[in-house]
């Protein structure tokens, strides 16, 4: 089975641009989408019902803002949008689907840069997030968590990690729980396989940073040790282009 993660930081214009084209030949059993920038009305019945794929969305409340999608081949047992939390789920960050070997979760984590209380936003969201994962652990779940989690984790995950020490998206704090979501039992799997630096996720456009490599891998598949066994390959599919965030792919047995 293959997964692909993708922050589009909007769909309606990765759809002009043909950017999910690309993903279409790759043909994923499942594709988790996130920064839709859009609303239902706004989708277009094209999109909805692409054919062989059962859609969800989360949209957020706000207009042009944030919102994820899980397309699936495979019929999901269940599905919930959100993770129970009224103040993070009217923004539309969350999906969470059931399949017969795993419980998938697709999230669009804050950005803390704008300021103090966005930055407490995303923390606290962490937070709960993390006692939401572990309380549906203990019911007997294997996890699996893609997005974008908006900060990168270690050094070698960006290009230049002295200058970010004091930006958000490389602050201490929000790199120390990441830390905790590993000791938390949940496996960075990418890094499973590939150990090299210069491997992104996220170039900034403005500065055409894409063009000479100088990223951030803020885009993840955690998978939690329940369901390691699961985990058969991790890639980054940087060649793939349309958004500043390149996809994510997890294949499994």
């Amino acid at each position: 089975m293959r997964l692909i993660s993708w922050n589009v930081n909007g769909i309606r214009a990765a759809f002009r641009k043909g950017s999910l084209k690309q993903l279409s030949e790759m043909s994923p059993d499942i594709l988790c989408l996130q920064e839709l920038k859009a609303q239902r009305h706004q989708i277009g019945q094209g999109f909805e019902a692409t054919k062989g794929y059962y859609a969800n969305w989360s949209f957020a409340e706000r207009k042009g803002y944030s919102g994820v999608a899980t397309f699936s081949k495979p019929k999901p047992l269940s599905y919930r949008d959100g993770f129970g939390h009224a103040q993070f789920d009217s923004e539309g960050r969350t999906l969470v689907t059931d399949f017969d070997d795993f419980t998938l979760y697709n999230v669009y984590f804050p950005n803390g840069q704008s300021n103090i209380d966005r930055l407490n936003y995303k923390l606290a969201f962490y937070d709960n997030f993390l006692r939401h994962c572990n309380k549906e652990l203990t019911t007997g779940k294997k996890l699996i968590v893609c997005g974008d989690f908006n900060t990168a984790h270690k050094e070698i995950d960006l290009a230049r990690p002295k200058e970010n020490r004091k930006n958000s998206g490389f602050l201490k704090i929000e790199r120390e729980w990441i830390d905790l979501f590993v000791k938390n039992g949940f496996v960075d799997v990418f890094r499973n396989f590939n150990d090299q630096p210069g491997w992104y996720t996220y170039w900034d456009q403005k500065s055409r940073a894409r063009d000479r490599n100088v990223g951030w891998r803020i885009d993840y598949f955690f998978v939690h040790q329940s369901a390691i066994n699961l985990v058969k390959n991790a890639k980054i599919l940087n060649q793939a282009v349309g958004s500043d965030h390149c996809p994510i792919l997890l294949d499994l047995y």
